[in-house]
């Protein structure tokens, strides 16, 4: 969980405060990776790693498209853009 964000990974179900939001299966595992590794940097190259196999394009912004959707549905302040580094998961209202 990262604050008000609860991920149940037996029903692959988010909720915020209670109520689902739904995702799709590559929100998901983004945001379930980010939830796993909650508090610490990852990189993009780590993300389209865990999410895409070797062929595809890493120069593709489909990552950066991705995160904007996730903070659409979610408080955006809970994924922070790690300049030259990458995303973090923080709990709201962190300012790191």
């Amino acid at each position: 969980e990262c604050g008000p964000l609860r991920l149940d990974t037996k029903t692959a179900r988010v909720t915020l405060g209670g109520v689902p939001i739904k995702l799709t299966s590559h929100e998901y595992r983004l945001l379930a990776y980010l939830m796993h590794h909650n508090g610490r940097v990852v990189s993009r190259t780590e993300l389209v790693e865990h999410l895409y196999d070797q062929d595809f394009d890493r120069d593709s912004n489909t990552i950066e498209v991705f995160i904007g959707r996730l903070r659409k549905k979610i408080p955006p302040n809970l994924i922070k853009t790690v300049r030259g580094l990458g995303y973090r998961l923080s709990q709201e209202g962190d300012e790191g």
